[in-house]
């Protein structure tokens, strides 16, 4: 089957399973409710019953943007074509940022994403390994590892990532020209053929100073099936909302990742990564918000990168919470205009009263209300493209691998629907934790089996 094929099916299977939740909530439900809820609950309880109904509604336009990525753009596209020249293509960094715990880890990455470029072609490129601690790596004119001293500070207090990624910038450290581009890479993050292609056509286009890709995390030995089958739904993420803000607004409006970032250097420089503690837990969100608010223009980088889920529960939940707190601050944030932030604003506090959504599954049926036609419609379609987008996950994710072995890509699917409760704690204990727990730590997720340290705090 052709990727146009796969693309047409994918669509309607989508089309198909909206319509599927719709009808079984709409003629499945027989409840009738004839009551007049004022009267029955009083008008403070009937309105906050009603509002509290609607914080569904904050997924909304996130979903519309789903829809956009699945249906105006082929997420099953077989090769990345080369369309610039690797010989005058701009020059490309890419910038590793580590803690420095786990040496071996970045030195067996190094050395296959070197193998990478060097397969795929590319000539005009160097790699960057920035590190608090040093892992004495072999340097040279395509290798140079920068040690952050523990010294630094910059200007307005930049911490962990952030802090690092500044330093890079300070004039004496930086050998980049501003028409260079720089590539962010985690420790973990492995290139693919087409990734570099992807890479090398953004940046010989030139219309854009900023892109992303998708990152998918079902490669090699998976350690733990559950995280893996829950990252999933980030693959998903990345080809719905992702593809499509970046495609048709070329602006980051629900935010990005902090990983597969390509950067203009020199808009890179005039953004910076120093915006004190409030842009040092969310660095990648906060950084890409203020470039949108600047009027830099964002676009889709083709090709996947691949990375591995956290390997623990525990890490698992602490990365989530990490990332609550960080787009948290990001929306709060005093230099960010209102305007540029309402859309990943209502994604943040769709997560942020993710308890009190999900309690309206034990409480509303104590409450009943009449039924709202179109509202239940909304409702229903929400649900569904949320419920989809476990299995697009992991089709996206798996085809490659169980490309020979249907059963066992049926049964991965079967496996994700099975992950959504475990998925759904995660959210809700992220919150829990995050309002109980310690703040502004920037929790490191286990890369090896062996780590040395795993929490950093201000």
């Amino acid at each position: 089957m052709n990727c146009e094929a796969k693309h047409v099916l994918q669509c309607a299977a989508l089309y198909a399973w909206i319509g599927i939740v719709i009808f079984i909530t709409l003629y499945f439900d027989t409840t009738e409710v004839e009551i007049d809820p004022i009267q029955e609950y009083g008008y403070f309880l009937t309105i906050f019953l009603y509002i509290w109904k609607c914080t569904q509604l904050l997924v909304l336009p996130q979903c519309i943007f789903h829809l956009i990525g699945f249906t105006c753009f082929n997420q099953f596209k077989d090769k990345v074509l080369l369309r610039a020249h690797p010989k005058v293509a701009p020059f490309v960094c890419f910038r590793v940022v580590t803690r420095g715990l786990y040496p071996k880890l970045v030195k067996d990455n190094l050395a296959l994403n070197i193998d990478t470029c060097k397969r795929a072609g590319i000539v005009n490129y160097c790699f960057e390994v920035v590190t608090d601690n040093s892992i004495e790596l072999h340097t040279g004119s395509l290798v140079r590892e920068i040690v952050v001293p523990k010294s630094f500070q910059s200007k307005n207090g930049a911490l962990f990532k952030a802090r690092a990624l500044q330093y890079c910038l300070e004039d004496g450290v930086n050998r980049l020209r501003d028409s260079d581009y720089v590539v962010h890479l985690d420790e973990e993050t492995l290139l693919t053929h087409d990734s570099v292609y992807g890479i090398l056509n953004f940046a010989d286009e030139g219309k854009h100073q900023f892109g992303q890709g998708v990152i998918t995390y079902a490669n090699g030995n998976i350690v733990n099936w559950l995280t893996t089958l829950s990252d999933c739904y980030r693959v998903a993420d990345d080809c719905g909302k992702q593809h499509a803000q970046l495609s048709v607004l070329h602006k980051p409006i629900f935010g990005w990742k902090g990983s597969y970032v390509v950067t203009r250097y020199g808009a890179e420089r005039t953004i910076t990564w120093d915006h004190g503690p409030e842009g040092s837990i969310a660095e990648d969100t906060y950084f890409a918000i203020l470039g949108m608010q600047a009027g830099y223009s964002f676009d889709f980088v083709e090709g996947e990168m691949l990375e591995k889920s956290p390997f623990t529960t525990w890490d698992f939940l602490q990365q989530r919470k990490r990332w609550l707190e960080g787009l948290l601050l990001t929306v709060h944030s005093k230099k960010i205009k209102l305007i540029y932030k309402l859309p990943m604003a209502m994604v943040v506090y769709s997560w942020a009263l993710a308890p009190l959504i999900i309690a309206q599954l034990f409480v509303m049926p104590f409450f009943p209300m009449p039924k709202v036609v179109w509202l239940d419609i909304i409702f229903a379609s929400l649900l569904a493209i949320n419920l989809y987008m476990n299995v697009f996950g992991v089709v996206r994710s798996f085809t490659q691998k169980y490309r020979q072995n249907i059963f066992m890509l049926l049964l991965s699917c079967v496996g994700a629907c099975l992950t959504i409760p475990y998925t759904l704690v995660i959210q809700v204990a992220s919150v829990f934790l995050l309002i109980f727990g310690p703040k502004k730590e920037f929790f490191i997720v286990k890369k090896e089996s062996t780590p040395i340290m795993n929490v950093l705090t201000v």
